[in-house]
């Protein structure tokens, strides 16, 4: 008789699942901070990744005749070998890369993957006969954060060594901070320098930052359609007492196969690229000009990459 009103059992209710947070991504080297704000002004110097690919496993070598009214002409021979191991379109493992000039001086560098989150990189650099620099590096990528050790010219009769040590942690999916300590050591000098770092990432754009007792860099990346990007840079050394400002832009126009980049910094210099592949032929053509207006110094130039 009349409505009866049952409750079910608090068992039965529906529960809300609980919300499951993506795990924070790996922050990267503390090399590539910049990345995004450098290279503006590439096009006429060779580059690595557009001489060679990624995509084969054997030996390739690249020649290079560089000539200028500034100096005398030069050659170069590149070589490289890239394994079978490939984590992402640009990290391939183990990969060695060398450059000899004319002179008999050598560039090398040697990269390995020693486990799944351990990378070791080797450099060394010759002036005909003699060792200008050899440096060893240990990067450790975990799940969030990146370390990294790095030394510098090892000399143990002459006591003399730089070591460098790197960590990056991501707090957020936008936010990262980290920081650099820098240790040098040799005969009657010793000392160190601490940086900090932090990076923000939203969806368009890039701003990140290091300050420390030698200066500070701080640059701002923006990109404003598939077409555009600009980025702003400003580097300040405490102890050469110098400060630069930069001005960067990449213009893509893809129905015309065409490039454009160009720099503007405090130091009076305006420089200018433009890439223009010409298909069905694998051929690309680079024209640039650079100007120095404070020291009145002009150049120019063209490149044809083939391949």
């Amino acid at each position: 008789m009349g409505n009866t009103l049952g409750l079910a059992p608090m068992g039965t209710l529906p529960r809300r699942s609980p919300r499951r947070e993506e795990p924070l991504p790996n922050p990267g080297s503390f090399d590539e901070l910049h990345r995004l704000c450098k290279g503006w002004d590439e096009g006429l110097k060779w580059s690595r990744n557009a001489l060679f690919s990624t995509e084969s496993s054997f030996p390739q070598v690249a020649h290079t005749i560089h000539m200028s009214a500034l100096g005398l002409p030069g050659y170069h021979l590149h070589a490289a070998y890239a394994g079978d191991w490939q984590l992402s379109p640009t990290e391939v493992f183990p990969t060695v890369v060398g450059d000899m000039d004319s002179s008999g001086s050598l560039n090398a560098q040697v990269l390995l993957l020693l486990a799944e989150r351990l990378r070791a990189k080797a450099v060394f650099q010759t002036q005909q006969a003699k060792f200008l620099t050899w440096q060893f590096d240990g990067e450790y990528r975990g799940d969030d954060y990146t370390a990294t050790l790095t030394l510098g010219n090892p000399d143990l009769i002459g006591e003399s060594v730089i070591m460098v040590a790197h960590f990056l942690q991501s707090l957020t999916h936008r936010l990262v901070l980290g920081g650099e300590l820098v240790y040098h050591r040799r005969p009657g000098e010793e000392g160190a320098i601490l940086t900090l770092a932090g990076k923000y990432s939203a969806v368009h754009w890039v701003a990140t930052l290091n300050v420390g007792s030698g200066g500070a860099h701080a640059s701002y990346y923006h990109r404003a359609n598939e077409q555009v990007q600009v980025g702003v840079e400003f580097e300040a050394n405490t102890r050469l007492q110098d400060t630069t400002f930069s001005f960067g832009y990449h213009l893509t126009l893809p129905q015309a196969n065409m490039v454009f980049r160009g720099l503007v910094d405090s130091n009076w210099c305006v420089g200018a690229v433009l890439e223009k592949k010409m298909p069905p032929l694998p051929v690309t053509l680079a024209l640039g000009a650079f100007l120095n207006h404070w020291r009145n110094r002009f150049h120019c130039g063209f490149s044809i990459t083939v391949g």
